[in-house]
């Protein structure tokens, strides 16, 4: 055995590798190793935890859906709900129509008893209705004159109306002369009935 010969059993010098390294592995002859069996168990717990996450999220992909759902249906019925509310609350304004006072007053505007604008007592005197002026008029005896309502308006027989106006009102208001017959009907078929029981005549400008 000479100097360079290295004791049987060991390599030479070249051959061993320095302390610290690694072998060179070449992917395309080496063989994978199998998985250990703690590294099984890891990965089969990897692909459960994932399998329940994706059920999960589906879960709570459903439940969102049926909410979702069930608020269109509400908000649906509310829509409906307010859309009829909407329909009788306006039935409920043009049924119950305005109501305004009538008081017959002269062609001067002085207040007068209500039988003056009444189509019955006027016929029985041999009065009319002039369209063109808008008056009754009454052409002899006991209050021979010229007649009309002026709507809205206060006062007391004898002096001046106040306030109102002599432009007929629509055919939704209510009109009632201070003694409380109606002149005037009113909206959906509402009565025209005095205080004292007997039908409102229709009268007027």
């Amino acid at each position: 055995m000479t100097e360079d010969t290295p004791p049987e059993g060991q390599q030479p010098p070249e051959d061993q590798p320095a302390r610290g390294s690694m072998r060179f592995q070449d992917p395309d002859t080496t063989t994978p190793r199998e998985p250990t069996l703690a590294e099984q168990r890891a990965r089969r717990k990897a692909e459960q935890e994932e399998r329940e996450a994706i059920e999960a999220r589906q879960q709570a992909n459903e439940v969102a859906e049926r909410k979702a759902a069930t608020r269109r249906k509400v908000l649906i019925g509310s829509g409906v709900t307010v859309g009829l509310v909407g329909v009788v609350a306006a039935w409920y304004i043009v049924g119950r129509p305005d109501e305004v006072s009538a008081v017959c007053t002269d062609a001067n505007g002085v207040v007068q008893d209500d039988e003056y604008c009444d189509d019955s007592y006027i016929a029985s005197h041999g009065g009319h209705y002039d369209s063109g002026t808008g008056l009754w008029i009454i052409p002899y005896g006991i209050g021979a004159g010229q007649y009309r309502y002026n709507y809205g308006g206060t006062g007391t027989i004898g002096r001046p109306v106040s306030g109102g106006t002599y432009e007929k009102p629509s055919s939704h208001t209510s009109v009632k002369t201070s003694s409380g017959k109606t002149v005037q009907r009113g909206g959906f078929g509402i009565s025209g009935k005095s205080s004292s029981g007997s039908s409102g005549k229709s009268g007027g400008s």
